[in-house]
């Protein structure tokens, strides 16, 4: 059974930072990716990177803020958030394909965790 378990959200200051992590279980997954979904909002593409690690690409919204990782030690996808904003406020979903190619389209993950709220107070 594939499983994508998120964890590390939460409430945090405006200007503070949050690691978000996803543990994927159940098959081999070629690469992983961040979403999130505001309040009355589409689902946000956000970074994406290869299994392997050697591979990553940002949204330009998050671009410098945000940093996309894989621990091999713990077999993890890592989001490391920092300078958040209230407007970053959303859940945060982690998501995975078979494919090595790197991609920002919802529809083309096949798998998705169960979301971590992240809430930033101004």
């Amino acid at each position: 059974q594939v499983q994508l378990v998120e964890s590390g959200g939460g409430l945090v200051q405006a200007g503070g930072s949050l690691r978000l992590s996803c543990a994927p279980s159940g098959r081999t997954f070629g690469s992983l990716g961040w979403f999130r979904r505001a309040p009355g909002k589409e689902r946000e593409f956000l970074a994406a990177i290869t299994w392997s690690g050697g591979s990553t690409y940002y949204a330009d919204s998050v671009k410098g803020r945000f940093t996309i990782s894989r621990d091999n030690a713990k077999n993890t996808v890592s989001l490391q958030m920092d300078g958040l904003k209230p407007e970053d406020t959303a859940v945060y979903y982690c998501t995975a394909r078979t494919s090595v190619v790197l991609a920002i389209l919802a529809q083309d993950y096949a798998y998705w965790g169960q979301g971590t709220q992240v809430t930033v107070s101004s």
